[in-house]
């Protein structure tokens, strides 16, 4: 990973980042910091890929695939890979 030094928040990015904050939020008037919000995402993230690796063990492919996400793509049983980088 490339560390940079700000984050350039362009209007998709805006747009999801409020949607997070909804559901990160405790209640309709909490407004949580973005950085709360991106921990939310990452610890999510982190935990959708360790679900889906644990899942393939117990279920079978066509069922780990209607559970495959724009971010987590399982092939079959065979490995996770990225669809962000390619």
């Amino acid at each position: 990973m490339t560390r940079r030094t700000s984050l350039k928040i362009t209007d998709e990015r805006e747009r999801q980042l409020e949607r997070a904050s909804e559901i990160v939020a405790s209640g309709p008037d909490d407004d949580p910091p973005m950085s709360v919000v991106i921990d939310a995402a990452l610890a999510h993230l982190v935990e959708s890929e360790e679900n889906m690796r644990d899942a393939r063990d117990e279920l079978d492919p066509t069922t780990i695939q209607r559970f495959n996400t724009d971010v987590i793509g399982l092939r079959y049983r065979t490995r996770i890979e990225s669809r962000w980088r390619k």
